[in-house]
């Protein structure tokens, strides 16, 4: 039988392809692919650049500023979208290619869909070595574009034009599939990308592809829910999964049902509206004191969605009961089976329902929820004193956090790195699905404007308000110019406490002189004055420096709804940190060292180390 084909670049086939895979989103088909974040140069812009000028009125293309930044974008995009939806980046060979290495970093820890393009290398070889090139002495097969195998849940180098085909419905698989999601990387060849083929039609057929929601082992099931009704202290760990399955609504009636609080991680964080009752909050390092004591009487873990990073177990010396068993609701089972734990792999909105319906009449017993609701209480009672207002002349994180949620009620807040994500933790009242987007699991300085830009384009309609520290800001910046050329609606705001307040932080608990952190600590000649307000004007955003929380509280609430990007700076205490809640992280301080607060801190190392629980 006679196949029917047409004549297309490989790169045309690419783009080709790419439009015609879509999703259902509200009932309602639409593209899955949200645009294409390009930086052209040689190695893409006479290939890819060709070809999706030729789609542009299907898929849109944006211009980035920075080839990280700008695949950043293209991942919290996908974050926002719950993984629904997703973008791809195209570079050109060498520096621009290996400048998204850090974002597909980022996406592979996340496990965040997104499809990156970088050019590559003559498969042919006859030119060979050029611009950019780099060659390996013992390996003619290596390019610099290996660096992306580690960091790529599906890689393949495309030397022939024909190999896109296979490459190509393999990428789709890896970016739908809830288990396997993470970034795909087609390395194309750039004299591959102009090279011609006849592509069989069906290649172009739309495609809808709907989330698989993979149903419950009946033994493993069986398990999970027997040791739920035999425990006495149960808790459940909320995580991404929960927030990717769309298991809210669920999680919500089953903790209301069977009277289990809910704490949440970095990830899972708006898995449940903060005033729900049973939602203690943050867990482990940077968690509540609520969830933190409750943690530790807890005698089993129903995990939902969750890696079970250091983080949320505090370095696993958190959990103190000796019987404590782990239940690992997770659709990965490499999570699900994490620490020992009773895996249980499925989808998480599937395996809390049938759970809930397993067990219906089970409750814990009233004394454990109502311990549960009195410690919220306490809690709350601490997190007001710390995000309350102040006239102090450096006002904290926390004091900054509180006037950004009063000047901006209903805000998707996004952050990633610094000491900003562990008070955010603690502190930010998340009221929806999605409206905490944090990069916490690679914790990646330079992710928040270009993620702030990411999430303003996945939810045109809401307000999304960055929060960033300087030394985040100075180390990318960049996609402000991409957001006021795209007309976005952002909100940025920018913590000035003169250096990496975070580390230094960390570096004084562990014994450290205060050293090459703070700007004041570093070998200079001059202490740097950065104006950050006049920096952000001149890549077009409307900035302002304020004075105090009551200024930047009544600057938010003055510009919520207006167009453009709006930056507020202000100045801000490295030092103080809320000393309510949290735990210890295990942070290997040395062993030997002729200073006193080094010996020190290792002795208290030591003696936290005996709390960790090995396996």
């Amino acid at each position: 039988m006679s196949q029917h084909t047409i004549r297309l670049t490989m790169a045309q086939a690419v783009a080709r392809f790419m439009t015609a895979q879509k999703t259902v989103v509200d009932g309602e088909i639409v593209p899955i692919f949200g645009g294409v974040w390009a930086i052209f140069g040689h190695g893409n812009v006479a290939g890819i650049g060709e070809a999706l000028h030729g789609v542009k009125d299907q898929l849109p293309t944006y211009r980035g500023q920075n080839e990280q930044s700008m695949a950043h974008a293209a991942i919290s995009y996908a974050k926002a979208n719950f993984r629904r939806r997703f973008m791809a980046a195209t570079t050109s060979i060498g520096p621009g290619a290996l400048n998204m290495v850090t974002a597909a970093g980022l996406a592979y820890v996340n496990r965040i869909p997104v499809l990156l393009l970088p050019g590559d290398v003559f498969a042919n070889r006859l030119p060979d070595p050029v611009l950019q090139q780099g060659e390996d002495f013992g390996d003619g097969t290596v390019t610099v574009n290996d660096c992306f195998k580690p960091v790529s849940r599906y890689f393949d180098r495309i030397t022939r034009p024909e190999q896109i085909i296979p490459a190509l419905r393999r990428a789709m698989q890896v970016l739908t599939d809830p288990a396997e999601c993470g970034p795909v990387t087609l390395s194309l060849c750039q004299d591959v990308q102009a090279e011609a083929y006849e592509y069989p039609e069906s290649l172009f057929t739309e495609k809808v592809w709907v989330p698989r929601r993979l149903m419950p082992d009946a033994d493993e099931f069986a398990t999970a829910a027997a040791a739920l009704k035999l425990s006495k202290n149960p808790v459940i760990i909320a995580g991404g999964g929960v927030l990717y399955s769309q298991a809210s609504e669920s999680l919500a009636a089953f903790a209301e049902e069977h009277g289990i609080p809910v704490m949440e991680t970095q990830a899972g964080k708006s898995s449940l509206p903060h005033g729900h009752d049973l939602n203690m909050g943050s867990v482990g390092v940077t968690g509540t004191s609520a969830s933190n004591a409750l943690a530790e009487e807890a005698d089993l873990v129903l995990a939902v969605g969750s890696r079970l990073q250091d983080f949320t177990t505090g370095s696993w010396a958190l959990f103190k009961n000796p019987d404590l068993k782990i239940v690992g609701l997770n659709i990965q089972p490499f999570d699900a089976h994490k620490h020992n734990g009773l895996p249980l792999v499925a989808d998480a909105r599937v395996g809390i329902e049938a759970l809930d319906a397993a067990l219906m009449g089970w409750q814990v017993d009233s004394a454990w929820t109502r311990k549960a609701l009195d410690l919220k209480q306490e809690w709350l009672v601490d997190a007001d004193a710390a995000r309350a207002a102040s006239n102090v002349e450096l006002p904290s994180d926390a004091q900054v956090i509180g006037a950004v949620q009063r000047g901006r009620t209903k805000a998707t807040l996004v952050c990633a790195s610094g000491g900003l994500p562990g008070e955010l933790h603690k502190l930010w009242r998340a009221d929806g699905p999605g409206s905490y987007h944090l990069d916490y699991g690679f914790s990646t300085m330079g992710y928040e404007i270009a993620g702030g830009l990411g999430v303003a384009i996945a939810k045109p309609a809401e307000d999304v308000v960055v929060m960033v520290g300087d030394g985040s800001y100075l180390m990318m910046n960049s996609e402000i110019v991409s957001a006021v050329m795209m007309g976005i609606r952002l909100t940025i705001v920018v913590l000035d406490n003169a250096g990496f307040g975070c580390i230094n932080r960390l570096q004084m608990a562990t014994g450290g002189a205060n050293f090459n952190n703070l700007f004041r600590d570093t070998y200079h000649m001059e202490l740097p004055n950065v104006d950050f307000a006049a920096h952000a004007a001149s890549m077009g955003a409307k900035a302002k420096k304020v004075a105090s929380v009551a200024e930047l509280e009544t600057a938010l609430a003055a510009s919520q709804g207006a167009p453009g990007v709006h930056v507020f700076v202000i100045d801000t205490d490295p030092l103080i940190t809320t000393e309510a809640g949290g735990h210890w992280w295990d942070v290997a301080v040395p062993e030997v060292s002729d200073r006193p607060s080094v010996n020190a801190a290792r002795e208290a190392y030591v003696k936290a180390l005996k709390a960790q629980r090995a396996g």
